[in-house]
């Protein structure tokens, strides 16, 4: 279990040097805005375009990606139809239901699949379907919803065009599948740009926990709790069901499927929620309680299956 306490051990150490920042508030109070907006403008969109111009969006086409894709969607639909039965309101319905289904599959995926599958590969798939499908998805429910309020139809439509990570990630999409890559004179740049993404976004989350309350308190109590069970427990039973009952998976395969389905919601959703100014303190709980979660959860999934 090296990679997990690695990858734990990374997170942690950058998101107390935010916790530092904001205690002392060196950057001032607007540093937690400045710094989500450099990563949401700036450093995602670098790095999802490199990162995609580069991949294989062929790897999408895979049996253990169908199965992190169904149990994804199971997730967050539980979530969905949890939500509907509270009326909680589409915005931050669409960020519960991310933080009950999306993986961080950067920080944490890479080291645990070095370490405890023995394979780094195994998680580009899920990286690529998150980015793909999951981001532009749930970025455009938020963009529609929110110029649906006041806005024309058009506006509504066009809405998600004008987001900076859905613009970058269609487009190193489009350059994948032409097979051209990105010029030195731009990579290089881009590289250093996106190098910006973690880091930016671990210190606005550790700013952001300065004067918190408790988690899992207040008006955001419920959706928390729900999307922490979902994204802790539920998934990773879904993956086994699917991968075991309809695929037929055993081994090694279902292993790293569970595995993989058992990491904690991505930091960058808070990231989205902080951006546009919805279930911010649901996406900061979230991702906070499932990290800690994950760690017995992984070591039960890895005692069981590994």
């Amino acid at each position: 279990m090296s990679g997990v306490i690695q990858g734990f051990g990374v997170i942690g150490a950058i998101v107390l040097i935010g916790y530092v920042l904001g205690r002392t508030e060196v950057l001032g109070e607007s540093g937690r805005d400045v710094l989500t907006k450099i990563s949401f403008y700036v450093g995602t969109p670098a790095l999802l375009l490199q990162m995609l111009s580069e991949s294989d969006v062929r790897v999408l086409f895979s049996t253990p990606l169908l199965v992190t894709a169904l149990s994804t969607v199971a997730a967050a639909g539980l979530f969905v139809l949890i939500a509907l039965w509270r009326r909680w309101n589409v915005r931050r319905t669409t960020i519960g239901a991310l933080c009950s289904s999306y993986v961080n599959a950067g920080n944490l995926g890479i080291p645990v699949a070095v370490y405890v599958l023995g394979d780094a590969s195994l998680v580009a798939p899920v990286m690529l379907f998150q980015l793909l499908v999951m981001t532009p998805i749930g970025l455009t429910v938020i963009d529609f919803a929110q110029a649906g309020e006041q806005s024309s139809v058009w506006v509504r439509v066009l809405a998600p065009f004008r987001n900076p990570i859905v613009i970058c990630s269609l487009l190193g999409v489009s350059l994948s599948l032409l097979g051209w890559r990105i010029p030195v004179p731009v990579a290089e740049p881009l590289t250093l740009l996106g190098h910006l993404s973690v880091p930016t976004v671990l210190l606005a989350f550790g700013i952001s926990l300065r004067g918190s309350q408790l988690p899992a308190g207040g008006a955001e109590r419920w959706p928390v709790l729900v999307s922490v069970a979902l994204k802790s427990f539920v998934h990773p039973v879904i993956a086994w069901s699917v991968g075991a009952g309809l695929f037929g998976m055993e081994g090694a395969p279902l292993f790293a499927a569970v595995v993989i389905s058992a990491l904690p919601a991505a930091q960058n959703l808070f990231v989205y929620a902080s951006k546009y100014n919805v279930g911010v303190r649901l996406a900061r709980e979230s991702i906070l309680l499932s990290t800690i979660l994950s760690v017995p959860v992984l070591v039960t999934v890895t005692a069981l299956l590994g």
